[in-house]
């Protein structure tokens, strides 16, 4: 009974893993749209200049 049981335990996890894979899998863009927005924001609200502000000023 407790092989039994530790089986399914082994069996419950292997499925909740590929499960959770699965579903970064699916929602991958919108997930990667997620984490993009938030470093934007992130980066306006801490006022961090862009590394081509040096630029601005040059003329060809």
């Amino acid at each position: 009974m407790k092989t039994a049981r530790f089986v399914l335990k082994i069996v419950a996890l292997a499925l909740g893993t590929a499960a959770a894979v699965c579903a970064i899998i699916a929602y991958w863009d919108r997930l990667l749209a997620i984490g993009t927005g938030a470093a934007e924001k992130l980066k306006k609200k801490a006022g961090c200049p862009s590394e081509y502000d040096d630029y601005e000023d040059y003329v060809d």
